[in-house]
């Protein structure tokens, strides 16, 4: 099943604050509210199966997802990305591509992401390429793992990210591996922007 997004057609003030608005929810979702404790991976976890498509009609990023394991939601999705949750709420997958029309550069970026939302947490890898980088570690309990790609010459700037908690690592570690390989950043069918 493939769920398509309906194209952008935000001004830069909107999409600055979609992209704010995606760190913030990181943070708020991760790490703002309490959370009831997780219970150990036993039979009711199922395997993942059932692998879905989310893509977007403008933006053309892509990434995969257990539909068995994460099912959207309809509160926190937009235009420009979506949120998907595990059945107990626990886990989180977040996916979201903008323009940016501030110019920001991936160091200045990562920076911010850096200080709004995994402030004071335990950083355990974070490699820095020319047009992404990966922050993954832990805080208050969570598991966290988001990637940013820079696309277009830096012009776009595509962002998933997948939160879970500590206890279910051995669960949700093997299904974060198995979505980064599907993930595809945001550009053109013909790979142009």
């Amino acid at each position: 099943m493939r769920r398509q997004f309906p194209a952008l057609t935000m001004g830069p003030a909107i999409l600055a604050l979609i992209a704010t608005a995606f760190i913030a929810a990181v943070s708020l979702l991760t790490f703002g509210a309490p959370f009831a404790k997780a219970a150990p991976i036993d039979a009711r976890m199922p395997p993942a199966g059932d692998w879905r498509s989310l893509t977007h009609g403008k933006l053309h990023f892509k990434i995969a997802y257990p539909g068995n394991v994460f099912h959207p939601s309809p509160v926190h999705s937009s235009d420009a990305g979506s949120l998907l949750v595990s059945p107990d709420g626990l886990a989180k997958l977040m996916i979201a591509a903008f323009d940016n029309d501030v110019e920001t550069s991936l160091a200045d970026y990562r920076q911010h992401v850096l200080k709004t939302s995994y402030s004071g947490a335990a950083i355990d890898y974070a490699p820095v390429r020319r047009s992404w980088f990966v922050l993954s570690g832990t805080r208050d309990g969570m598991i966290f793992y988001e990637r940013v790609s820079f696309t277009c010459g830096g012009r776009r700037i595509t962002s998933w990210a997948m939160l879970y908690p500590h206890e279910q690592r051995h669960y949700y570690s093997p299904i974060l591996e198995q979505i980064a390989r599907t993930f595809r950043p945001s550009r053109s069918p013909d790979g142009s922007c």
